[in-house]
């Protein structure tokens, strides 16, 4: 069963987003582009994730970076290898505040929080 989050499942979650829309946008630098964090980024080996990562350590539905209020946060989808930021593993079943300069790795690959 797939966790719901709150921004696409919850009344409270749409409020959040409603009332967040106007801040300044920050970015994920991924293969060297700037990807624009919107509500809710999914990242995972399969073709339906936001971000396609083509590594065989990526899990098909690995992790989610989900903005409430004014805040980004990573939070792991049950993935095999885990989800790595600043080279810690993050909890599974936690969502973990993200800030400019931190770094998220999946499998071999690296997304820089901008």
């Amino acid at each position: 069963m797939e966790d719901p989050t709150i921004a696409t499942n919850s009344p409270v979650g749409r409020h959040l987003d409603a009332i967040s829309e106007d801040n300044p946008a920050s970015y994920l630098v991924f293969n060297k582009k700037r990807i624009q964090l919107v509500t809710m980024i999914t990242i995972g080996r399969e073709s339906d994730n936001d971000i396609v990562v083509d590594n065989k350590l990526a899990s098909r539905h690995h992790a989610v970076i989900q903005k409430i209020r004014d805040a980004y946060f990573l939070k792991d989808h049950d993935s095999t290898n885990g989800t790595y930021l600043n080279g810690q593993m993050i909890p599974r079943d936690k969502y973990v505040k993200l800030h400019p300069g931190d770094k998220i790795t999946i499998g071999t690959m690296a997304l820089v929080i901008s």
